[in-house]
């Protein structure tokens, strides 16, 4: 077992002690791969690292096996098609003493029927709850190889965003805008995970992808794009003009960009994720354009591009050092245009660090 494992297993024995929960259930994913640096092929198959107060084991199907044991000792319950799984299942919470934990933190992203599967082999007076007091709570704040790797995908996408601004011109799709970005990320050895690329109205849509209309002069364009390379990715929304900007762009900017700015002042540790919220929601109710800002005000990154902290209006997560998180206030006018400006941030102790070194201002295109 590798030290980063082992590490990790205790951190999280130490949180189930002192939630009272008796066993974790994680299904082939992203909680999998930050305890064990990997997951067997998800599918169908009833798949569980199952963890106790002191033991560890695997419900697997036999297909994997073999290919899976090369990556952890874990032991291994190993249950064929031909027979089931529920005999293996009983065999593994026996092993590691969980058939009665008293409270079993599932895995939010597991199957329906793996849930129901492992709830049904236990008492009928089990509690149940998700992770976020557990193997959640831990994953939230990221350690100094995390954020390496995400400060790395950080300046690819700060490229990326650029190879756009140097490519966009009147004339050219959104999508060949994004198979400019695409073909960025590819070039350093990320996966292009997703490319925004929002022209004038189509911009007041916060989750436009990109289509074949036109970029055309007076368009105010949202560029929002992420990558991912060695198992992180990345997150940043930037915006381009097109010549001169349509009316009002210019207030709306300075607008938002005090909204990013009076988020990145509230975000401190022991803060309730709220406040930044209503920070950043605050400066644009008070403009005049609540109504336009139709979205939280950021989500934390991590293994998963949206993961914990959620920067809601009702989130009542203290945030801790160590955090990673976006903050990306909007305002949205219906056939007209829109502006996002999105950071990802980590929290240091006197406040956010930015993980991006590109500036906010908009890119001018000269026509």
């Amino acid at each position: 077992m590798s030290e980063q494992t082992t590490a990790r297993l205790a951190a999280l024995r130490k949180r189930m002690a002192d939630t009272g929960t008796g066993l974790v259930a994680i299904a082939p994913g992203s909680h999998m791969d930050w305890v064990l640096g990997f997951h067997p092929h998800p599918d169908e198959r009833p798949c569980l690292l199952l963890i106790a107060a002191e033991k560890e084991a695997f419900l697997m199907p036999a297909l994997n096996a073999e290919g899976s044991r090369e990556f952890t000792a874990i032991e291994f319950f190993n249950w064929a098609d031909d027979v089931g799984p529920v005999a293996a299942l009983n065999d593994a919470l026996a092993g590691i003493d969980a058939t009665a934990p008293g409270l079993v933190a599932l895995d939010e992203t597991m199957r329906a029927d793996f849930a129901l599967l492992l709830l049904d082999a236990l008492p009928a007076d089990t509690k149940r709850d998700f992770t976020p007091n557990t193997l959640g709570g831990l994953r939230m704040r990221k350690d100094s190889a995390e954020y390496a790797k995400l400060k790395m995908n950080a300046g690819i996408a700060d490229r990326a965003i650029q190879a756009a601004f140097a490519t966009i011109k009147p004339g050219m799709t959104e999508n060949q805008v994004a198979a400019e970005i695409r073909a960025h990320f590819t070039s350093e050895g990320a996966e292009p995970q997703f490319w925004i690329v929002g022209a004038g109205s189509n911009g007041a849509f916060p989750h436009h992808s990109a289509s074949e209309r036109v970029v055309q002069e007076g368009d105010a364009v949202v560029i929002d794009i992420g990558g991912r390379k060695q198992g992180f990715p990345s997150d940043i929304t930037r915006m381009a003009v097109i010549g001169l900007p349509p009316e009002g762009y210019g207030e709306i900017h300075t607008i938002v960009e005090k909204a990013v700015q009076a988020a990145l002042k509230a975000a401190r540790p022991g803060v309730l994720a709220k406040e930044v919220d209503a920070a950043a929601r605050k400066v644009i109710t008070d403009a005049g354009y609540g109504e336009y800002f139709v979205h939280r005000t950021g989500h934390g990154m991590g293994i998963d591009g949206h993961e914990p902290p959620y920067i809601t209006a009702t989130s009542e997560t203290v945030l801790e050092e160590g955090m990673v998180f976006s903050i990306e206030p909007g305002i949205y006018l219906p056939g007209r245009f829109g502006i996002r400006l999105e950071d990802i941030v980590i929290l240091r102790e006197d406040g956010p660090e930015i993980l991006s070194d590109l500036p906010r201002d908009a890119h001018f295109v000269q026509v």
